[in-house]
């Protein structure tokens, strides 16, 4: 399986928030308040990453069972390696993540 640093094709901010995301402990990105932290593609937005031509800066949401220092510093290497650009990270908030598998409230769609 190839790295997100590894596929040209798909846009920039695109490739970080893959990376960030698939580190452990990072449970989402965040936007910001009103939604400010976003890099803007065609046709859509990419919340909680902020990219420019030399830097950029990722808005995480992490597992707070998890050291929220460890997994920041984690989250900024893997965008570092997917971008090759200088990347700060913001811890926004701690939730803890939950299963996949669990129905949503409300019960069926009848």
């Amino acid at each position: 399986m190839s790295s997100p640093a590894d596929r040209p094709d798909i846009p920039l901010a695109k490739r970080v928030a893959d990376a960030v995301s698939a580190v452990p402990g990072v449970v989402g990105l965040d936007g910001g308040l009103f939604g400010e932290v976003a890099a803007y593609l065609p046709g859509e937005r990419v919340s909680g990453v902020q990219l420019s031509d030399d830097e950029g800066s990722v808005h995480i949401v992490v597992d707070p069972r998890r050291n929220l220092r460890a997994v920041a510093a984690q989250a900024a290497e893997a965008a570092s390696a997917a971008s090759g650009l200088r990347i700060s990270v913001t811890v926004e908030d701690v939730a803890v993540p939950q299963p996949e598998s669990d129905a949503a409230p409300g019960g069926s769609d009848e």
